[in-house]
């Protein structure tokens, strides 16, 4: 339970805390950075509204990316997105310490990624996001999917090789070329 007297400075404090962990699970969840931009919004938006009803049971991290989530699923099944990573997100990614040719290499197979992550259905979609992009722990992902632990290896080693078989190549070390 949150203090209500402090809420305001509360709410501040895990905006600031969260607010680039959301941002970015949400550009990578749908792709577009200002759909992105705007989900984050309404990530905040509920909350704020539930905050003073958050219990501790859960991580405050677990629980807000769990909303995200919900967040994102509910603008996927709204807009029933046709593609989930345009050229604009990878085009906004740079590099000062690479040569040109390296800077095409790595931003191609980037996007040859997340195109790929994007084709996968959406539970393995979540899974390597979080797991694989965004780092979270199998706990925490299970958490933030409420779903086992047990069903979190599953799906990452399914989603895994089915990226696998979609790129072609080995997946594992380059996954941490992807974010």
């Amino acid at each position: 339970m949150v203090d209500s007297n402090n809420l305001e400075s509360r709410i501040v404090e895990i905006y600031n805390l969260y607010y680039l962990d959301v941002y970015r699970f949400l550009v990578c969840f749908s792709g577009n950075q200002n759909d992105a931009e705007d989900l984050t919004q309404e990530v905040f938006i509920r909350v704020l509204k539930s905050l003073t009803n958050f219990n501790g049971r859960y991580n405050l991290k677990t629980w807000i990316f769990s909303i995200a989530k919900h967040v994102a699923v509910d603008h996927y099944r709204k807009k029933r997105f046709v593609s989930l990573f345009k050229d604009v997100f990878f085009n906004q990614l740079s590099s000062n310490e690479k040569k040109p040719d390296e800077v095409f290499e790595v931003t191609e197979l980037k996007r040859c990624i997340h195109e790929a992550i994007a084709k996968l259905k959406p539970n393995y979609r979540a899974v390597m996001i979080l797991r694989g992009i965004s780092e979270c722990s199998i706990k925490e992902t299970s958490d933030i999917l409420q779903c086992s632990e047990a069903k979190v290896k599953v799906d990452y080693h399914r989603a895994l090789k089915e990226l696998k078989r979609k790129l072609n190549i080995d997946i594992e070390g380059v996954l941490t070329n992807a974010k």
